[in-house]
Parts: structure tokens; C-alpha cells; sequence
């Protein structure tokens, strides 16, 4: 029997029966989707750094903060990758990349992945436009399906949204993302089921929600509190999810918030930041170390290397 795709979150077949896309999609494109930021992570989509890093010459004219050393960065690169393939985890790698374009070694801005499916970003930065080209296509070639590509006049960085839980998301709404593009992320969000949309305004000086705050476990969150809203205080309390203050503002600068979670209470997170790792083990976080020192010249740390692609589902927040 001939199946037709359709957008959003249905599928018909020529019998006009319906069927939930999310059902089929394991069938027919692969075992994708994302739905928490902690969930035990399965598969990334990462840019090791070629030829795009080599003879930068001007770093500010890339958003970058001093001039990379090449082999530092792959060297840094590698071995985050090594660690997600020790605990089981599956790395794909963006093949091709544009030479002129060096941070695209900050995948998860180029990829906000859902459980049906990857919606592509619009980079804001002048110096990032077509990096997100090349994540679609090699998206694509491993069968990951493609439900949003942002467009017309919105802007929209991947890391500019964190997921809670199935049916709660927060979107972040600033420099990074504009009004046309929340719009966009909004609608598909609520198309595939997205009931609890937060919706946060990022403070002046951050780029994304990641600039700021992290998800470390089921019921733990690291916050800097000097720059997070109300909102993002009144949703985690009303969820009982315990705010962890990031405690030295020296570390917050080393990038300290910018981790990825393996799995509930497990994260890796950049070294030089032992005030963090303590608070966070106090709350109950198992904390790998990973010097990521010269990748961080770049602006970016260990969550902004790493599109997540699948992610094991995390209870419902009551």
C-alpha cells in the first residue's frame, strides 16, 4: 500500500486513515527524537573542525575571542566525542562544512531536535549564515526527518530552546531568536503536541537560555541568578525542580552552565569550575571533567558542540 507524507505530526495512507507520525517514524526514517534535556542520551550530531578553523586571522570577525590553536581545538573536540562513545553513545559528524565558516563547530545552534523530527535554524550572526545548510543535509543522508527549516524573516539558534519534558519546552526569544521565528518554533511545537510553551525573554548580554542556565538532572537546574528572569524561577519552582545558583561568576565565564547531561544526574562540564562541581555533586550530580579550554576562545563549550538527535523520554512534570 502506497503511504504519503503529509506535514506536521500526521500521516495518511491512500485509505485516508491517520496514523501518529511519531508511530512511524521509527519504521520509516529511524530510532530519533528528543524530548528532555537529561534524558539518557543515545545519538549527537557533532562538526569536527576542518579546514574552516585554519588562518583565522581576525577572531572578532568571527565572534570569536582570541585566535584558536587548530590542533588544541580538534584534540578537545576528539575527546568529547570518545566520551559519548564510552557510554554508549552513537556521533555522527556534519561532513562537509563551507571553509569560511569556523564556528560551525557549535553544532547545536544549527539543530533544535524534536520527538518527531529536527527543526533547522536560521543562524542570527552574519558570520554563521549556511553553516545550518550543511546540518540539513547531512540530517538528511542519515535519515533524521526535517519537520521545520526556519525561514522567511526569522532568526533562530538552536540553543535558544531547552525541552522539560514531552509536552513542555522553553523558547527563548531575544537577539538569537526574533518574533517571526518564535512564531514559526511555536506553531510546530504546538503541532506536534507541545501543551506548555515557556516562553523567555534572554537577558541583554546572553545569547541563548544555554548562556545561562542547564538542566543537570530530572529535578535539578543550574542558574545564574544574576541573569535569569522570574519566569524561569517561577516555572522550576512550581515543578519542584531544585535551583542549583551557579556560585562564582570567574567559572560562569569558563563556561561552567555550558554541559550536556549523559543521562539524569550525570553530566560532562568544562574543567576550572570546582565551586560548580561541588554544588552540583551537594545536589546529587555525578560530574566528568573535560578541558575544553581552547574550544571556549570560540565562545562555545560542550552543550554548544552537541546537537542531540535522540534522547531516551523523561516522566511528564506534574
Amino acid at each position: 500500500m502506497k503511504t504519503v507524507l503529509t506535514g506536521g505530526s500526521k500521516m495518511f495512507n491512500n485509505d485516508n486513515r491517520e496514523t501518529e507520525f511519531k508511530t512511524m517514524m521509527p519504521k520509516l526514517y529511524g530510532d530519533w527524537g528528543v524530548d528532555s534535556e537529561v534524558g539518557k542520551l543515545r545519538a549527537v550530531l557533532m562538526r569536527r573542525p576542518g579546514k574552516e578553523i585554519e588562518g583565522i586571522t581576525d577572531p572578532a570577525a568571527v565572534a570569536m575571542k582570541e585566535i584558536w590553536d587548530v590542533g588544541k581545538v580538534r584534540e578537545q573536540h576528539d575527546a568529547l566525542a570518545e566520551i559519548y562513545r564510552s557510554h554508549g553513545i552513537d556521533v555522527y559528524y556534519i561532513e562537509d562544512m563551507d571553509e569560511n565558516l569556523p564556528n560551525a563547530i557549535y553544532a547545536r545552534d544549527l539543530v533544535f531536535m524534536t520527538p518527531e523530527g529536527a527543526i533547522i535554524a536560521r543562524p542570527a550572526a552574519g558570520c554563521r549564515i549556511g553553516e545550518e545548510v550543511y546540518a540539513a543535509r547531512q540530517l538528511a543522508k542519515i535519515g533524521v526527518p526535517i519537520i521545520k527549516m526556519v525561514n522567511g524573516d526569522g532568526i533562530f539558534d538552536g540553543a535558544c530552546c531547552l525541552w522539560m519534558d514531552r509536552k513542555t519546552c522553553m523558547l527563548g526569544y531575544g537577539k538569537r531568536c526574533n518574533a517571526s521565528a518564535t512564531a514559526q518554533v511555536e506553531e510546530e511545537l504546538r503541532n506536534i503536541g507541545v501543551e506548555n510553551l515557556i516562553k523567555v525573554e534572554i537577558p541583554r548580554g546572553c545569547a541563548h537560555l544555554d548562556s545561562f542556565m542547564a538542566f543537570a538532572d530530572l529535578k535539578v537546574a543550574l542558574v545564574l541568578k544574576l541573569a535569569a528572569p522570574d519566569t524561569i524561577y517561577n516555572e522550576l519552582e512550581a515543578r519542584d525542580i531544585k535551583i542549583v545558583d551557579i556560585p562564582d561568576y570567574e567559572e560562569f565565564g569558563r563556561f561552567c552552565q555550558n554541559f550536556v547531561a549523559l543521562e539524569p544526574g550525570k553530566i560532562v562540564m568544562p574543567t576550572g569550575c570546582p565551586k560548580t562541581v561541588s554544588a552540583l555533586e551537594k545536589a546529587g550530580v555525578e560530574c566528568i571533567q573535560l578541558d575544553v579550554s581552547e574550544i571556549i576562545k570560540g565562545n562555545g563549550a560542550i552543550h554548544c558542540m552537541t546537537a542531540f538527535l535522540k534522547r531516551d523520554s523523561v516522566p511528564l512534570y506534574k
